[in-house]
């Protein structure tokens, strides 16, 4: 990186840009002036191993009651990252941090001698060092390695983040999450809730006697779920293929497979826009069971939820837009309709005219496309209208056929279907329903997608033939289920943005200086 020429004119902002500049390779030239001297002394400053004994955390678990003052016969060898370094003369004081903790390194001259002494002085925040020694708490009661030997096992030639500011430039932390994980205890916070939250999904299912399953992630159709797809091309077969946007039909596939009970958590991609709800690869846990409906479903998701807080949080409650609700309480649930007829002030049914829906989005100023029939309406009114007001768990249930090309008609009402939607703050965490398996209808639903797609509807899906031939070997009843991992993180971590809880989110191109 170069160094950016000031003025008499520079303002303070773009002078401060290129103190920080000039600051960052006078401090990289320096530490690759050490790497280069470590070598010439025939030192490897990128050793290939180092043989643990004992992560941080083990130890502070194991000698979490040791008085202060004491020293110990335990023998270890830790690894870490320095965080911190206190020089005071004949002692020096370093924290290193690894994946499960912090702990403190004791450096005595008279241990290691004068030249291991000056040598580990030399040490920059950011390496990573192994360290053997035996473990001790000094009179402060500050459990730590008394050590005899010190390696340094990687080189940092960047400064780290500050340690009061950290990386307080959002783009940057999203950019750089190496360095976002290294200084924000938040961050790696969010992401052991992630982690715990996928782990507890799979016990869960597991118990229920779900067996986990890995489908294409290049389809032939675009199918599963209303969404643009990206396209992609295959060389070899000359062939356009998609990437998937849902899990959806090869999983029920599966079902008429006799497999009964699968579950995938996996990469759904989508090309469409960026929000602090979207982004175009997301991941989604997909799940179907072979003899049930909706209701099933509902039942599933609550438990799958419930299950992930406690795991991941150790409670079930959780804070929504500054109120805190208890996941353990049941669930509301309200048809799509009655929320949308409350919101306008009048009933409204898919049974009615295209025109009178129209008519009542336009006197509450919803904007509507000429292509769009009386369920999209209702729909877009309830988005519009509704959506809005859902802050804790509601099932939103009772969705129109045409929304819906996959669902199963209401066994009371053929304008509706056994769907739900799950919300929460306002924001769709989960959608399932009794999986529609009649071949014939399933047909008709598939026409009627491609004539919208024909339209201009870039969202509609295709004829998946491949599909309808499976159906038509039988697909028992089934409950099918998704649920947006990230979203949910973001629930049960608090995250205000979807970026937050993905480790590596898309960005715009980075432009690097030469």
């Amino acid at each position: 990186m170069t160094e950016k020429p000031t003025s008499p004119d520079t303002s303070s902002d773009e002078k401060s840009e290129a103190e920080r500049s000039s600051g960052f390779a006078l401090e990289r030239n320096r530490r690759l002036t050490a790497v280069n001297e470590l070598r010439a002394a025939g030192a490897n400053p990128y050793p290939y191993r180092f043989d643990r004994t004992h992560t941080l955390g083990e130890l502070r678990e194991m000698f979490s009651s040791l008085e202060a003052g004491n020293e110990t016969e335990t023998v270890t060898s830790v690894a870490g990252r320095i965080m911190l370094k206190r020089d005071q003369g004949k002692l020096i004081f370093i924290t290193i941090r690894d994946r499960s903790s912090d702990l403190q390194l004791f450096i005595s001259k008279a241990s290691v001698g004068d030249a291991e002494f000056d040598a580990i002085n030399n040490l920059d925040l950011g390496d990573w060092v192994g360290a053997h020694g035996s473990v001790m708490t000094t009179r402060k009661g500050e459990l730590s390695v008394k050590v005899t030997a010190l390696q340094l096992l990687s080189k940092s030639l960047r400064p780290l983040p500050d340690k009061f500011h950290g990386l307080t430039d959002v783009d940057t932390r999203y950019r750089q999450r190496y360095a976002d994980l290294i200084v924000n205890d938040e961050a790696r916070r969010v992401f052991e809730v992630r982690h715990a939250t996928i782990a507890s999904f799979r016990t869960t299912l597991r118990e229920r006697s779900y067996i986990e399953v890995e489908t294409p992630v290049l389809h032939m159709e675009a199918g599963g779920a209303h969404a643009r797809p990206f396209l992609t091309h295959h060389n070899t077969l000359d062939m356009q293929l998609y990437l998937r946007i849902a899990l959806e039909l090869h999983l029920k596939r599966l079902i008429v497979g006799g497999m009964e009970r699968v579950f995938e958590i996996g990469r759904v991609f989508r090309n469409e826009g960026i929000s602090t709800r979207h982004n175009p690869e997301f991941t989604m846990m997909e799940s179907y069971q072979a003899f049930a409906d909706h209701t099933d479903v509902m039942d599933l998701t609550e438990a799958l939820i419930r299950n992930a807080a406690r795991d991941a949080l150790g409670t079930t409650v959780v804070t929504i837009r500054g109120t805190e609700c208890d996941l353990a309480k049941p669930w509301r649930k309200v048809r799509m309709i009655d929320l949308a007829s409350e919101a306008v002030g009048e009933k409204v049914h898919p049974s009615m005219p295209v025109d009178a829906l129209r008519a009542i989005a336009k006197k509450h100023n919803i904007n509507t496309e000429t292509r769009w029939g009386s369920g999209r309406i209702i729909e877009e009114i309830f988005a519009e209208k509704s959506e809005s007001t859902l802050i804790e768990p509601t099932f939103v249930t009772g969705h129109p056929v045409e929304i819906s090309p996959l669902a199963r008609v209401d066994r009371d009402d053929p304008f509706l279907t056994e769907r739900f939607e799950l919300f929460v703050g306002t924001h769709e965490l989960a959608n399932g329903f009794s999986e529609l398996n009649d071949p014939i209808e399933q047909r008709e639903r598939f026409a009627e997608e491609a004539k919208s797609k024909a339209a201009g509807n870039l969202e509609a899906g295709t004829m998946d033939e491949d599909y309808l031939r499976a159906l038509e070997f039988g697909l028992p009843p089934t409950g099918g289920l998704g649920i947006g991992i990230d979203r949910l993180v973001m629930l049960l971590s608090g995250a205000g943005s979807i970026k937050d809880v993905i480790l590596f989110p898309t960005l715009r191109p980075e432009v690097f200086e030469q």
